[in-house]
């Protein structure tokens, strides 16, 4: 199993970009709620301890797990996030719906990845019992939440560089000789 000799939340806080300036949406499952609280808690502590304020946190709930893609999709058109944190739970069961759900929220959160320029972080757990659940979402193994944002840090770290590169490659009257961040704040010497 990929995360019995990791624990998913040991990160080190040194290599992770300040947060201060990024807006996250958060896009909750009330599907298997004891274990999507507790990812929703480890994302919300690893956030802030990275400098995230609460201000710039929304959360939204859905229902279940299949309805993060929908979510996130109205979330990104009128939120505005730099980044958004798709959280939820699919316990196997007896059935294949397991397999159809799994399959389609992620199709469908790569999907979101492909067609808007916001960053969706799939913190969906996919075991096989609830145990295991509880394991990646607080237990011994650590927090999935917490992995995820530290994912979503460094994603929209990577969106907002992008974007400043793209900028100044398109403006022929800016080079970046002219360009200093100081502290996270952009400024543009004359």
């Amino acid at each position: 199993m990929a995360t019995a000799n990791k624990n998913l939340s040991n990160y080190d806080k040194n290599t992770i970009p300040n947060a201060i300036n990024f807006r996250f949406g958060i896009v909750v499952s009330e599907w298997n709620d004891n274990i999507t609280e507790g990812l929703y808690k480890g994302v919300i502590e690893a956030l802030t301890d990275c400098g995230a304020l609460h201000k710039n946190i929304i959360r939204w709930n859905v229902p279940g797990s299949f309805e993060l893609v929908y979510g996130a999709k109205k979330m990104i058109e009128t939120q505005k996030p730099d980044v958004i944190i798709s959280i939820g739970s699919v316990i196997k069961g007896e059935t294949k719906h397991f397999d159809f759900v799994c399959e389609g929220v992620t199709q469908g959160i790569k999907d979101l990845n492909v067609k808007y320029d916001v960053p969706v972080i799939f913190c969906v757990l996919t075991d096989n019992n609830e145990q295991q659940s509880i394991d990646r979402s607080g237990g011994i193994h650590g927090n999935k939440g917490t992995e995820a944002a530290i994912a979503a840090i460094k994603m929209a770290y990577l969106k907002n560089q992008a974007n400043l590169g793209y900028q100044f490659l398109k403006d022929p009257l800016l080079n970046t000789s002219q360009l200093q961040i100081d502290e996270g704040i952009l400024k543009i010497e004359e």
